[in-house]
């Protein structure tokens, strides 16, 4: 059965200049959502907001139709990957997905070749892009039905890139996916669909002429 995570009504500003105003914003199980504007539009602001760390001077959050306060306080309901690593660098690979999944999970997340050889490595040791990978499977991993990801392919080889988009690929056939990222060409790659945030508001893409259309491209990149 499928779940729908919805925000509705939101205004945010900052020193008095409105960065967000009046979006409504939803999605489901069984999709990924690209969502793209150039620097400062608040795309990152929006994922706070939705999942309830950032305040704003209106918001409206439902997730199955019920109105959720503090989503990252529902079990199960959704999670967050900042910009920022956030797994303590002092713990060794193994411990940190052992702290993070369910005992029965443990073996099957390291059938992996990318992590397999640095299970016993130190967090604080791992290059930029495994350890964004690393942060990327134990989300996708949990029994959380929406799953938002913030820069997922910065500072990311292009060989993790590929795996990455196909972990989401495959997950996200049980799972609702919210993604941004200033590499639109992978975003556009496996986004089922695009959410455009320009002038405060969202704009529904059909195709890349309508990014030229916003603004968000220029026509020689089409």
């Amino acid at each position: 059965m499928s779940s729908l995570l919805e925000i509705d009504s939101v205004i945010k500003s900052y020193d008095r200049i409105q960065v967000l105003t009046d979006i409504y914003f939803k999605c489901e199980t069984g999709e990924i959502i690209g969502l793209i504007g150039r620097n400062g539009t608040g795309k990152s602001t929006l994922l706070k907001i939705l999942f309830g760390t950032l305040s704003a001077e209106r918001k409206f959050i439902r997730i199955d139709n019920r109105v959720v306060l503090n989503p990252y306080l529902a079990k199960n309901k959704i999670c967050y990957l900042p910009q920022d690593d956030f797994i303590p660098r002092h713990l060794k690979v193994v411990k940190a997905v052992t702290l993070f999944l369910e005992k029965e999970k443990v073996d099957a997340f390291f059938d992996d070749t990318i992590l397999q050889p640095l299970k016993e490595s130190k967090i604080g040791y791992l290059a930029g892009g495994e350890l964004r990978y690393l942060e990327i499977k134990l989300l996708i991993n949990t029994e959380c039905k929406f799953i938002m990801l913030d820069e997922p392919f910065n500072g990311v080889s292009p060989i993790i890139i590929d795996h990455i988009k196909q972990l989401l690929l495959d997950k996200s056939k049980t799972k609702g996916i919210i993604l941004t990222d200033h590499d639109y060409n992978n975003v556009v790659d496996i986004a089922t669909r695009l959410c455009l945030i320009f002038d405060g508001g969202i704009k529904h893409i059909q195709d890349k002429i309508e990014l030229v259309k916003w603004g968000y491209l220029l026509g020689k990149m089409v």
